[in-house]
């Protein structure tokens, strides 16, 4: 499959999570950060949508510990926090 096929499929799956806040920080994460994801990061962030929405908003926020194979520049991206958008 070619990288732009990968992202398409990859934000259909961020967004659609299945509850709104979890659409919000992995859809807002995406849109955020895939321009500059090479074929390792596309790989890992995959691997990462299937994961629970729970056990990843947990990691993002802080709230849980972050598994040793997601640990790295992409869940430090992830706990940033500022690509979900708040309502004013």
């Amino acid at each position: 499959m070619d990288r732009e096929h990968r992202l398409k499929r990859l934000r259909f799956r961020a967004w659609h999570r299945g509850t709104k806040e979890a659409d919000l920080l992995i859809g807002g994460f995406f849109d955020r950060h895939h321009a500059e994801w090479g074929d390792d990061d596309i790989t890992l962030f995959e691997r990462l949508l299937e994961e629970q929405d729970v056990d990843i908003m947990g990691w993002a926020t802080g709230s849980q510990p972050v598994p040793p194979e997601y640990q790295g520049t992409m869940m430090k991206a992830l706990e940033a926090l500022n690509y979900v958008p708040i309502a004013e």
